[in-house]
């Protein structure tokens, strides 16, 4: 990811996820006085032991043994209810912040600039609003509860076996920093593998789905072994990384095991003999079993929660990167107003634009152009010589690095975002539709629209009938990017949704280059009609579609080298000639 990002290293990470939960103060508040209240009651019990040994067993009273059950039915009781309290708010709370978070993380992904996507995969993006943001949900809902119910019983333990006999507590004591500091190194390691096993399954469903959205052409080429065994090695390469921190955690786990239940072997020696020797009695030495029991099933708790704990502030980092990733293209704090009219409605000026991934080569390079209002601009030229690029800059997915992009006289920069955006409509080569149904995929051009206007625009770009031969006509639900559409269906749901848009400016890009002839012949004269009184700016390699263009640009390496009708441009550019003789000859 961005290199600006800041990364908060280790533990510090999971301190950005508390401006998500300080909105649920009330829930968290209720959730903690719950785990103390449990918590108390836990400790209470081993005063319970306590006296059932002392006064009901050895002074064989049932009166007090009596009571004394009671009462610790009593203290289950309350546990109960205590716990069920606990762990609904701390559930609770932990979907709702991962909710929050998804939410936030998600908002800042869309305002992102486009060339954020070239340069990261979308699967590791994905990565991190799913699988980490589902692994925080696991660590806020129950993990951390755990471990702070697990650290409080070890302090609140601690404090009743000073209580009930120093010297035994002095023996639990002196093995305590032989516990911490494995916690302290095999934490470190299983944090750093972690993050580098989150990137690893990243990588996985990055190389998955870029496998399921190519099908076709892997099977067309019969590459589905080569796939499967490549797949393979990135499972493999991300269990590798599993391995790694399974291993450190399980480590971890075992040493601070085997130094609390070795010193609580030690403290039950020493308590033995002073029970045989009448310094203190069995009910203490059961109580203290108890607490010792309690810390070190608190400390093993701990140290194994700590491991999770670890891998949230991986999962964290990730997340915290996306959301402190500033988009390039931002409206500007107090932004301009165009005018309603100018002479020139689109204006580009001495602009040289460079793709961040591509550095190096200019896209466009030093281009003037002025388009007046209503005007049809035909922009030809061959691939590459920067005509899909002029359309990114008008509607300001890049910046030029020099020069400026004006609409009405003024300067996109100072225009605010969704204003400019608004007054612009773009039909795709590639037309990008929505795996929902034809009402969604149509409104998304305009989303106030009515039925019947939705229905007018699929009727102005020939779509109407086809719609309404759907399973549910247009309540038929498309699949991913339309897939269940030919070419030229999902060409006309995009123009229809343009159309419904009524933009100031129209973008076609090869509009109707995946139509059949009479298909193309309808949408082009629908397209004949949705121009009248717009400027429109066409991109086409076919010149028969643009012959009667008010004015045609040749561009080639980023400039223009040309402009005129056709008739002109076959008399004064060579390029444009060599264009027409190729396609015309190819037509007859």
């Amino acid at each position: 990811m961005s290199e600006k990002s800041s990364k908060p290293q280790g533990l510090k990470a999971l301190a950005k996820i508390w401006p998500f939960v300080l909105p649920y103060r009330n829930q968290l508040l209720a959730a903690l006085v719950a785990l103390l209240f449990t918590a108390s009651l836990t400790l209470g019990i081993g005063q319970g032991v306590r006296v059932l040994i002392d006064q009901g067993f050895i002074a064989q009273s049932m009166d007090h043994l009596n009571q004394t059950l009671m009462v610790l039915f009593v203290v289950i009781v309350l546990m109960a209810i205590g716990t069920f309290a606990r762990f609904y708010l701390v559930t609770w709370l932990g979907e709702r912040v991962t909710a929050d978070l998804r939410s936030e993380v998600f908002s800042r992904i869309i305002t992102l600039h486009p060339s954020y996507f070239e340069e990261n995969r979308s699967g590791e993006i994905m990565s991190r609003l799913t699988t980490d943001t589902t692994l925080l949900q696991s660590i806020i809902g129950s993990s951390l509860s755990f471990a702070l119910r697990s650290f409080i019983m070890m302090l609140g333990g601690l404090v009743m076996l000073f209580v009930t006999n120093i010297k035994l507590t002095l023996v639990v004591l002196a093995v305590v920093p032989l516990v911490l500091v494995p916690i302290l190194v095999f934490g470190q390691r299983v944090r750093k593998l972690s993050r580098k096993s989150q990137d690893t399954v990243a990588d996985v469903g990055t190389y998955a789905g870029e496998m399921i959205q190519q099908i076709k052409t892997v099977q067309s080429y019969s590459r589905e072994a080569y796939e499967q065994k490549a797949f393979s090695g990135e499972v493999e390469k991300a269990f590798k990384v599993a391995k790694q921190r399974i291993l450190q955690r399980s480590m971890l786990l075992a040493i601070v095991i085997f130094l609390s239940f070795t010193a609580i072997g030690a403290m039950l020696w020493v308590g033995g003999y002073d029970v045989m020797n009448g310094n203190m009695s069995g009910g203490e030495l059961a109580a203290f079993v108890f607490y010792a029991l309690l810390v070190a099933s608190g400390v093993a708790s701990v140290s194994e929660v700590m491991g999770e704990v670890q891998r949230a502030a991986g999962a964290t980092e990730r997340l915290v990167e996306l959301m402190n990733e500033e988009s390039l293209i931002q409206s500007p704090k107090t932004p301009s107003t165009s005018a309603l009219t100018s002479e020139k409605h689109i204006e580009l000026n001495q602009v040289t634009f460079h793709y961040p991934s591509r550095p190096n080569i200019a896209a466009l390079e030093n281009l003037n152009l002025e388009v007046i209002p209503g005007e049809t601009l035909a922009l030809v030229g061959p691939s590459g010589a920067g005509k899909s690029t002029l359309f990114e800059l008008l509607l300001r997915f890049y910046d030029p690095q020099q020069g400026e992009v004006r609409i009405n006289e003024t300067n996109l920069k100072d225009l605010n975002l969704e204003t400019l955006r608004s007054k612009i409509a773009l039909v795709p080569q590639q037309p990008s539709l929505f795996s929902s149904n034809v009402w969604h995929n149509i409104r998304y051009g305009r989303p106030d629209a009515s039925d019947e206007e939705i229905i007018s625009a699929a009727k102005a770009a020939f779509a109407h009938d086809f719609i309404e031969a759907l399973p549910e006509g247009y309540g038929s639900y498309l699949g991913e990017n339309g897939v269940r559409l030919s070419g030229g269906q999902k060409q006309r749901i995009a123009i229809a949704r343009a159309i419904l848009n009524d933009p100031e400016i129209l973008l076609l890009d090869e509009a109707t280059s995946a139509l059949d002839a009479e298909s193309e012949f309808q949408v082009q004269k629908a397209l004949e009609k949705a121009m009248e009184n717009r400027t429109t700016l066409v991109i086409a390699h076919r010149l028969a579609t643009v012959k009667n263009a008010d004015r045609l640009v040749v561009m080639d390496q980023g400039k223009v080298v040309a402009t005129g009708n056709h008739q002109q441009l076959l008399e004064s550019s060579s390029l444009y000639k060599k264009l027409a003789a190729h396609q015309f000859e190819l037509r007859d």
